[in-house]
């Protein structure tokens, strides 16, 4: 008899096209994840997925089998949704975040969680945007606060908020009066955000350009480490204003006026689309809506 477990094995490898990628998410292996699928393929009679040594495919037989799997398990999560206490939901859900969200609002949404699903729990993981990305498919984090949203058909997305970005220095650098140009901040080092992620490589081209002098660009990974370097005059930082709130309103840190444009960042909660992310899904709407409050 074709029971749950075996529908949703299917939907994961059909889904992922991975016999791995469907154990991995499952918490099972390799060898228990091909006995289901071929089970489920005797028991139907119709072979289901193509496979070779890299991916599964779906035969026709199984892309028609594939739209009563999804409505199958979307209707048990719809149902679990409409009828059980949410305030009972168990696990564990891997959450991985940029660091700018975790100088915001991530330790409201930390209390937040827990007053709403006290016997849900999070394991969090602080990285770079691209990381996240690579991190989010390969299924090692089930929900993701990332600089987005993502263009990919597998991931669902929510958009989260909008961050401006400045430039800060010390008043101990004297920058503060009158409009500044490029010439007039090359001049100091400029501290930002980490290598291989967008807003570098935005801030480099900034300053990479014929005629501006050499720059120094230095790049943390830590963004505590770039306010902590800029409130002692080491530079001038290039951040979101949103997390040098208290550093400017007591007078550690001073926004400077310049011609240079830097676009917002804008931060977006991801998911790998599946019928079942009820917890994941439940996260994200509890992130948009303190992020957006």
């Amino acid at each position: 008899m074709v029971d749950f477990k075996t529908i949703e094995t299917f939907l994961w490898v059909a889904t992922l096209g991975s016999f791995r990628g469907a154990a991995q998410k499952l918490n099972t292996t390799q060898p228990a994840i091909s006995q289901r699928i071929a089970q489920l393929e005797e028991e139907m009679g119709v072979k289901l997925l193509q496979r070779d040594r890299r991916a599964a495919s779906l035969t026709p037989s199984g892309r028609q089998m594939m739209l009563y799997a999804e409505k199958l398990i979307g209707l048990r999560a719809e149902m679990l949704a409409a009828v059980r206490d949410r305030s009972a939901m168990r696990g564990v859900l891997r959450l991985g975040v940029s660091e700018t969200i975790v100088h915001t609002w991530l330790p409201r949404l930390i209390a937040s969680v827990n007053s709403a699903h006290p016997n849900l729990s999070l394991e969090i993981e602080v990285d770079i945007t691209p990381n996240l990305r690579a991190r989010l498919l390969a299924q090692e984090i089930d929900l993701a606060f990332l600089l987005g949203p993502l263009s990919i058909s597998t991931i669902r997305n929510r958009v989260l908020c909008d961050y401006p970005i400045a430039f800060v220095a010390s008043p101990s650098l004297g920058l503060g009066t009158g409009m500044l140009t490029v010439h007039d901040l090359a001049r100091f080092p400029i501290i930002t955000f980490p290598r291989k992620t967008q807003p570098y490589e935005i801030i480099r081209s900034l300053f990479n350009r014929p005629g501006v002098p050499h720059t120094r660009l230095h790049a943390s990974a830590s963004l505590a480490t770039v306010i902590h370097m800029a409130i002692e005059g080491l530079g001038v930082a290039v951040i979101p204003t949103a997390i040098v709130e208290h550093e400017l309103k007591e007078g550690r840190l001073q926004l400077l006026s310049t011609d240079l444009q830097v676009p917002t960042l804008t931060f977006s909660a991801s998911w790998l689309a599946a019928p079942d992310t009820l917890a994941v899904e439940m996260v994200a709407g509890l992130a948009v809506d303190l992020a957006q409050g």
